[in-house]
């Protein structure tokens, strides 16, 4: 969902006094499910990466049947998760712009008819299994179009003002967030609970969907959250869940798997600017990173949102975007690469109007093939606790070296995250293979490095 950095602050301190959606009575009738076995990372997902899939600006055409011809291109570049943007109708009551926003959903059981049909979608879902990818679907829990089904058939699923009417989504002032295309679901219905519950798992028993993305997450109580995760994981034991929040609680009471590396994200556009260096890195780790017990942060240099209002990473990050793609592909986490990146794409690609990647050179694809195939091959790269712990070495402000390891293997990341030439005195011994040159690489305690700037090694032990 679109939304301002300064906003994600404040709505974590929100999420605090989450209450404010939520029946108070609710938190009583939740401990049954604190403490949910076998919460895990799906197996199937230790290794995977995601790559996320704007259907409208992926091709002239924009629907699943264009896209569905790069599937085996997608396979071939390593990608496992494909994270599909809204693929439902669009409301036209209150749209923005020609289109609309895809967050603007008008029934989530079909697809946006601009896009194909729903046959046409479960084509798409079908090859992606054949080839060994998996699907999951962008969810909007917290809000509707003002064209749902339910705004007709059941109005008292939302939130309204003292006179009635159903409002939209309002922040910690009581003030419009300016999402005026849609409708604010009011989380003290039971029903409009259930209902949504039911419209997942049509997704999930139907067509076999593989997980979701939950837009905004953090504005839905957390108790929603505990009562439905369980609830989806009966249906499908090894589903895959990802928050659009930073709440550690996600995490660390079983709701998702995985959280957004938010903060560091902000961090790593600030390095790129000179706002901060390399070791602004190690202060999200110790104050940030140990907040979350348990579970994956899903790490990115770009996205959706971050794309079309902020700008794309070449834009935001300049010469440093590459780098940044090898730090969030090698860190511990699940890295992200969105629709375009590996073309490279340095536009911003509009919201509500259609608009086009433009797809011809695909010049980064060997690029994100060879940190895919890193990650798959190295147990030492792998996603929570299947993966190693970040070890970190040659302590500098510029540059940001680490290790992990994992059963024998050894994966070394040195990266230059400055516009300058850096040297650097190296305190451990490396020996290995660098996997893009794939030439030999030895290096030993007090050595000198020289790094150019914005460069990386990656050396395979």
């Amino acid at each position: 969902m679109r939304v301002s950095w300064f906003f994600h602050i404040v709505v974590m301190s929100l999420f605090l006094i989450t209450s404010c959606k939520s029946g108070s009575e609710k938190a009583t009738n939740i401990t049954k499910t604190e403490n949910m076995s076998n919460f895990e990372l799906p197996e199937w997902a230790k290794n995977a990466n995601i790559y996320e899939v704007n259907v409208r600006q992926y091709t002239p055409e924009g629907t699943f049947n264009a896209f569905k011809k790069h599937l085996p291109r997608l396979k071939e570049m390593g990608v496992d998760i494909l994270w599909f943007m809204p693929i439902f109708p669009i409301s036209e009551t209150k749209k923005k712009g020609s289109l609309g926003s895809y967050y603007a959903v008008s029934d989530f059981r079909t697809t946006n008819p601009k896009f194909g049909t729903i046959t046409e979608f479960k084509a798409v879902i079908d090859e992606a299994h054949q080839l060994g990818m998996k699907v999951i679907l962008d969810w909007v829990p917290n809000h509707t179009g003002w064209d749902h089904v339910w705004i007709k058939n059941h109005p008292d699923y939302y939130t309204k003002d003292s006179t009635g009417n159903i409002i939209d989504p309002l922040n910690e002032h009581g003030q419009s967030m300016g999402w005026t295309d849609v409708a604010d679901l009011d989380y003290n219905n039971a029903n409009m609970r259930k209902n949504a519950v039911d419209d997942m798992l049509f997704w999930i028993r139907d067509y076999k969907i593989n997980g979701f993305r939950h837009d905004m997450a953090l504005l839905v109580p957390l108790d929603f959250w505990l009562e439905t995760s369980p609830q989806l994981k009966a249906a499908k034991p090894d589903l895959f869940m990802l928050a659009e929040s930073e709440v550690h609680d996600h995490l660390n009471r079983d709701c998702f798997h995985a959280i957004y590396g938010w903060s560091l994200h902000h961090t790593l556009n600030d390095i790129a600017k000179g706002k901060k260096n390399a070791s602004s890195i190690d202060d999200w780790y110790q104050h940030e990173r140990p907040k979350a017990q348990k579970g994956s942060f899903m790490h990115f240099t770009s996205n959706h949102d971050e794309n079309s209002w902020s700008g794309s990473e070449i834009e935001r990050m300049g010469e440093a975007h590459k780098a940044f793609a090898v730090l969030v592909n090698t860190i511990d986490g699940i890295p992200l690469t969105y629709s375009g990146q590996e073309e490279p794409m340095p536009k911003r690609l509009e919201f509500f109007e259609k608009d086009d990647i433009g797809f011809k050179d695909f010049a980064y694809a060997d690029f994100y093939k060879t940190l895919n195939k890193l990650k798959h091959d190295n147990p030492a790269l792998w996603n929570a606790g299947y993966g190693g712990k970040l070890q970190r070495i040659m302590h500098d402000n510029d540059v940001y070296a680490f290790f992990r390891e994992k059963d024998g293997n050894k994966i070394t990341v040195i990266i230059n995250l400055s516009k300058h030439k850096q040297f650097v005195i190296s305190d451990v011994n490396i020996s290995g293979t660098e996997v893009f040159s794939k030439s030999k690489k030895e290096i030993k305690t007090g050595d000198k490095v020289e790094l150019a700037p914005w460069s990386y090694l990656i050396v395979k032990s």
